[in-house]
């Protein structure tokens, strides 16, 4: 899936979800590069919804949102 950010330094998100709803292959375009590689890394192979809820609401610095909200943002929306 390719799923285009808000309000982030990064522009978009692309990810896989398998059959058993899990998360495989996030990669940011833009952003803090080894931060979401990271987070890549550190959600590969977990079920999509413990992701959402891990990282939902997480915001960075000033502004309401950050790479680890859009991408739960962006797992909901494939997962509806």
């Amino acid at each position: 899936m390719d799923y285009r950010t808000h309000g982030t330094c990064s522009s978009a998100i692309h990810f896989d979800i398998d059959e058993n709803k899990c998360v495989h292959n996030v990669r940011f375009d833009g952003g803090c590069n080894g931060n979401l590689k990271g987070i890549g890394r550190l959600v590969e192979g977990m079920p999509a919804q413990k992701v959402i809820d891990t990282l939902e609401g997480t915001t960075c610095g000033f502004k309401r949102t950050s790479c680890p909200d859009q991408l739960a943002k962006a797992l909901k929306q494939a997962l509806a």
